[in-house]
């Protein structure tokens, strides 16, 4: 359990799901108050994005052999 790849693989899986909760927001589009006003949709995209891409290189470093 102290593997630095089990970190990655880790690491990878919690932005997984941080992506799958941008996306969830994304197709159910709850609508999100701020100080009164509602937060558009397109910073989830931008995030799902981020974290996705976080996620699969992470996830990827974490299985190589050298990781």
């Amino acid at each position: 359990m102290k593997s630095p790849a089990f970190g990655l693989r880790v690491a990878g899986v919690i932005f997984g799901l941080m992506a799958a909760a941008q996306l969830a927001r994304l197709l159910i589009r709850p609508q999100v108050l701020v100080a009164g006003h509602e937060m558009p949709l397109w910073p989830s995209g931008v995030a799902f994005v981020f974290m996705t891409a976080l996620c699969l290189w992470l996830w990827r470093l974490g299985n190589s052999k050298n990781g």
